[in-house]
């Protein structure tokens, strides 16, 4: 018997508006979203569809203008600011398009960063960042600085920083942006591996619907709203 997959965050008539003197202007337009636990799937639109607006939502980033939104059943307006940002820390996992990696700190040093506000001591830190790092296939350059790594070397270290803290789900927002395309389809071939192997929800925010293809169920976003869901073959 199959059973039903659980939804891990959901938007419900989910609505932001930015206001501008007397204009306002609504980037998202009412919507409505289940995405389910241990499930890939991507978010793909042209640019101005609203496509980060909503990943900074899915994200627990920014606050709905009207609308209701919950990861685990838990509605995000009940949560203080500090409680927000423990469960941000603890859930979700992001990728970007630029890497953000401190210059200064070695591929080591940057993915042991996030662990210092979680409760790990230095040992279990650094043994973590270690196996992520040999997970994504640089083990043999933790020492190296950014600046030392060629781009999706560097994406993949951030890659190791996003798990560091084994969050359930890994946000990507247009992760191979700034990647030739042999280094893009490593990315998202990683991308894919943390899903299957790792049972990671993985949420993949693009433009490039070849990218898109490599999820499960692709949601079409237009004009700031949900304009078709279609679901990828396996």
């Amino acid at each position: 018997m199959k059973t039903t997959p659980k939804t891990i965050i959901k938007l419900k008539e989910v609505w932001k508006t930015y206001f501008m003197g007397k204009v306002s202007l609504d980037v998202l337009r009412g919507i409505n979203l289940d995405i389910y636990r241990g499930e890939f799937v991507a978010i793909l639109g042209p640019s101005g569809s609203g496509k980060s607006t909503l990943m900074n939502q899915v994200g627990l980033l920014d606050v709905p203008s009207q609308g209701k939104i919950t990861i685990d059943d838990v509605d995000i307006s009940t949560l203080e600011e500090s409680d927000l940002a423990q469960l941000r820390g603890k859930k979700i996992g992001f990728v970007f398009q630029q890497f953000n990696l401190i210059p200064a700190l070695t591929a080591l040093e940057n993915v042991i960063l996030p662990t210092i506000f979680q409760n790990l001591n230095p040992e279990e830190r650094d043994k973590r960042a270690r196996e992520l790092l040999a997970l994504v296939g640089l083990a043999d350059r933790m020492t190296h600085r950014p600046n030392e790594l060629s781009g999706g070397q560097q994406q993949r270290v951030a890659i190791a920083r996003a798990l560091v803290n084994n969050p359930e789900i890994i946000l990507a927002d247009e992760p191979t942006g700034n990647l030739d395309t042999k280094s893009g389809e490593q990315v998202i071939k990683l991308l894919e591996e943390l899903h299957q192997k790792e049972g990671k929800t993985v949420i993949l925010v693009t433009h490039d619907i070849d990218k898109a293809q490599h999820a499960e169920r692709i949601i079409y976003l237009k004009d700031g709203e949900v304009e078709k869901v279609s679901k990828i073959p396996p």
